[in-house]
């Protein structure tokens, strides 16, 4: 016997409209249902559920995780396709990591302006110079 969808919400710590947002946008097709017409929650889907959590916080899109599981029922014949899918989806979390870079440069900026200005006592210590001239 598979587990319900309040046991599959604390196993994955995804809410209940989450799960049943996947299974309804054909991210979970495979889960079945018991004989009172409730979700059953197998380890196959955990391991799907971990499959698209992984993608999600990646930020494909729900559209392009459809895509994937679909050319996963597939089979080899997508196999090219998929790995295109990953090669993209590396590209874009790449140029995430470098503008969060970017923006961690900044905010060091501003923590060197606001520790000098914190030992001095006072502001005053940069002539003149607002945080906002740190960028």
């Amino acid at each position: 016997m598979g587990d319900t969808i309040a046991e599959a919400s604390k196993h994955t710590g995804l809410s209940e409209h989450t799960l049943r947002y996947y299974e309804k946008e054909g991210l979970l097709p495979s889960i079945g249902r018991d004989s009172s017409g409730c979700r059953s929650f197998q380890e196959n889907d955990y391991e799907w559920i971990e499959v698209i959590s992984c993608l999600k916080n990646t930020g494909m899109t729900i559209k392009e995780i459809r895509q994937f599981m679909d050319w996963c029922k597939e089979g080899d014949s997508t196999l090219q396709k998929r790995l295109e899918l990953f090669l993209e989806q590396r590209r874009r979390a790449e140029q995430q990591m470098r503008e969060l870079e970017q923006h961690i440069e900044k905010i060091e900026k501003k923590i060197r302006f606001y520790e000098t200005a914190v030992k001095a006592g006072t502001a005053a210590v940069h002539n003149g110079k607002s945080c906002d001239d740190c960028d």
